[in-house]
C-alpha cells in the first residue's frame, strides 16, 4: 500500500432503517454498501436487522467504538458502516457528538461522513406507532387496562362533538388534535376486541383486531366506488351518490329504508336522516300530525333536508351566534 493510500481518511456511513418497516427490507443502495464495506459495526447485539444481514453473508461486528476509534478504523481508505442501535439508548448520540467534536477541532483528518437511509417510512407508518402505544398502555395503565366498549362509548360521542366544533372553528391545529382523539377511540375499541379473541380463542367472527377494522373499510370503499376501482363511470357527485346507495343496498339487503338509522343521534339529525331516506326511496309519506314543538321541529328538519341544509349544523351555527350575544351582554369580548 502506498503512503498516499495509507493516509487516505476513508469513509464512515451511518445506515439507518425505519423500525416501522419489516427488518431485512433494505434499499438496493444499502445492500450494495453493506456488501462492499470493509467493516460493519453494530453496538446492539439484539438489533432486528442482524439476522437478515448475516443471512445475506455480511459479517457484523458487535462493537461500540468511540469516535476516535472509528476514525482510526477508516485509515487507509477503508469504508466502515455503522448500524445504529434500535433501542435509542444514547450510544449513537455519543458517537455522532464525538465525531462532531473531532471534526470541529481541526486537528484530525476526518473520513467522509455519510448518512444513508436503508428504508423509509411509508404513508401511514405512524399509525403503527399508535397501535404499539395502545398495546402498551392497555397492559400497563391502571385506567386503560380496565376499560370496556360500554365504558368508552360516551367518550366516542364527546370526541365526535369536539371534532365537529374544531371543524366549525376552522382551527387546523385543533382539528388535527381532535382527529387524533377520534382515531384513538377506534384503536382503543379494536384493542379491547382483540383481547376477547385471545381470551376466548375465537378465530371465526366476533373478536377482531385493528387490521380487521381497516380491512373491512377498505373492502367497503372499493366495493362502493366502482367508478374508481371498476368499470362504472361517474361524472358528478350525484352519480357517485347513486353508485354508493346502490352498492350499499346490495350489501345490506335491508327490509326498510329506516334500517340502520341510529335512533340515538340528535333529534334534528335523526329527522333529517329519515327524511333523506324517504326522499331517496321516492316514498310519499305525509308528516305525522300533532301539536307541540316536537312536530314543528320535525317539519323544519324535513324542510331543511329538502333544501339541502343540514338542520343540526344550521342550529349549531345559530346557537353559536346566540352564545356570542350572551357573552356580549355579560360584557365579555367575543
Amino acid at each position: 500500500m502506498t503512503d498516499e493510500a495509507s493516509a487516505a481518511p476513508g469513509r464512515i456511513v451511518l445506515l439507518t432503517a425505519s423500525h416501522r418497516v419489516a427488518p431485512g427490507l433494505l434499499s438496493w443502495p444499502a445492500w450494495q454498501l453493506l456488501h462492499a464495506a470493509d467493516a460493519v459495526l453494530c453496538a446492539d447485539a439484539g438489533h432486528p436487522q442482524l439476522p437478515y444481514l448475516r443471512e445475506a453473508g455480511i459479517t457484523v461486528e458487535h462493537a461500540a467504538p468511540t469516535a476516535q476509534e472509528l476514525v482510526d478504523a477508516c485509515a487507509g481508505g477503508r469504508t466502515v458502516v455503522v448500524v445504529p442501535s434500535s433501542e435509542g439508548d444514547g450510544t449513537d448520540a455519543r458517537l455522532t457528538d464525538g465525531l462532531a467534536r473531532l471534526a470541529g477541532s481541526g486537528r484530525v483528518k476526518m473520513p467522509d461522513l455519510e448518512l444513508l437511509p436503508g428504508s423509509y417510512d411509508l404513508p401511514g407508518a405512524r399509525l403503527l406507532d399508535l397501535v404499539q402505544v395502545m398495546d402498551r398502555i392497555r397492559v400497563e395503565c391502571p385506567w386503560s387496562s380496565t376499560q370496556t366498549h360500554q365504558g368508552l362509548a360516551k367518550y366516542a360521542i364527546e370526541e365526535a362533538y369536539e371534532l365537529v366544533e374544531a371543524i366549525e372553528d376552522g382551527d387546523a391545529d385543533e382539528l388535527r388534535e381532535e382527529l387524533g382523539d377520534v382515531l384513538l377511540q377506534v384503536v382503543f375499541h379494536a384493542r379491547i376486541a382483540e383481547e376477547r379473541a385471545a381470551a376466548e380463542g375465537d378465530e371465526d367472527g366476533g373478536p377482531f383486531s385493528i387490521d380487521d377494522v381497516a380491512g373491512t373499510i377498505v373492502e367497503k370503499l372499493i366495493h362502493r366506488h366502482p367508478h374508481v376501482f371498476g368499470d362504472e363511470t361517474a361524472e358528478t357527485p350525484d352519480d357517485v351518490k347513486t353508485h354508493w346507495l346502490r352498492m350499499k343496498a346490495v350489501e345490506k339487503q335491508r327490509d326498510s329504508v329506516t334500517d340502520g338509522v341510529p335512533l340515538g343521534q340528535p333529534g334534528l339529525a335523526l329527522a333529517a336522516k329519515l327524511a333523506g331516506r324517504t326522499r331517496t326511496a321516492r316514498l310519499d309519506v305525509p308528516l305525522p300530525k300533532g301539536e307541540g314543538v316536537g312536530y314543528e321541529l320535525l317539519a323544519l328538519a324535513v324542510r331543511a333536508e329538502e333544501a339541502g341544509v343540514d338542520p343540526e349544523a344550521a342550529l349549531r351555527a345559530a346557537a353559536r351566534v346566540y352564545r356570542d350575544a350572551i357573552r356580549t351582554a355579560e360584557g365579555h369580548a367575543v
